[in-house]
């Protein structure tokens, strides 16, 4: 959908033109999708020449045009006098970084996935395989103000080692190498939402896979070389791991 390596032969003017194209595309997609409404989220992406084009405030993300979109240094210094950015800008200087290999960015909030924040259920819990193997899990950063400095603040350990969040009662951070990537991840976490609310529908609860089960889920990561960030791997948002029973 958009240029990811600099070397790609396009001149920076024909990559800002691209990288402006997807946002507006992905905010179509995000809008249709009932992932936000109304003025909700906010999405970047991080040029190779280190500025981030991002959503405009009080926009609706869902009808936009490339013109739209904001341009900022990596301060979040505006560039032009074009649109203003996102009152969520934060959440995007400190994911990129934390995270400097990665160049996407997407808030958004996905109702089954918020949902389960507030209820104050665990979504690190390894329960799908294919995001076992893939991100492993979700974390749940604690509830900060959205449109203020404590937002950015609060995702700050976890964006760290995790490529998915939630913010409690707020919505999920995707990061993502670029633009595509971080929407698929985003659609991958309120889609293992939608099926685990579905699940406590039916039964009140879920019971997580066997160790012995997610290992061999992991394995199959090491086999296949796959080397993308994973919170089982890591552990990221889960504490030290259990003691051995040997």
């Amino acid at each position: 959908m958009e240029p990811t390596d600099p070397s790609a032969g396009l001149s920076l003017a024909e990559e800002e033109a691209r990288h402006r194209s997807a946002l507006a595309r992905v905010g179509a997609l995000l809008y249709g999708k009932g992932l936000i409404v109304g003025a909700d989220g906010n999405l970047s992406v991080r040029m190779s020449d280190g500025t981030i084009l991002l959503t405009p405030t009080g926009a609706m993300k869902g009808f936009l045009e490339p013109h739209h979109m904001a341009h900022v240094d990596a301060d979040g210094v505006p560039l032009d006098d074009g649109p203003r950015a996102s009152s969520e800008l934060g959440i995007h200087l400190v994911a990129y970084r934390e995270r400097p290999e990665m160049n996407a960015v997407v808030h958004a909030h996905p109702p089954h996935a918020v949902a389960l924040s507030i209820a104050e259920i665990d979504q690190t819990l390894p329960v799908i395989p294919e995001i076992v193997v893939t991100i492993g899990g979700v974390p749940t950063t604690p509830y900060a103000t959205p449109g203020t400095e404590e937002l950015g603040e609060s995702i700050r350990e976890i964006v760290r080692c995790s490529d998915t969040l939630i913010m409690k009662n707020h919505g999920a951070v995707t990061l993502g190498t670029n633009l595509m990537d971080a929407f698929k991840k985003l659609d991958m976490i309120e889609h293992t939402a939608r099926i685990l609310w579905l699940a406590h529908t039916v039964r009140g609860g879920i019971d997580p896979l066997p160790a012995e089960a997610v290992e061999k889920l992991l394995a199959t990561r090491r086999n296949l070389g796959i080397q993308t960030t994973n919170t089982l791997e890591n552990r990221c948002g889960l504490g030290p791991p259990p003691a051995s029973s040997g």
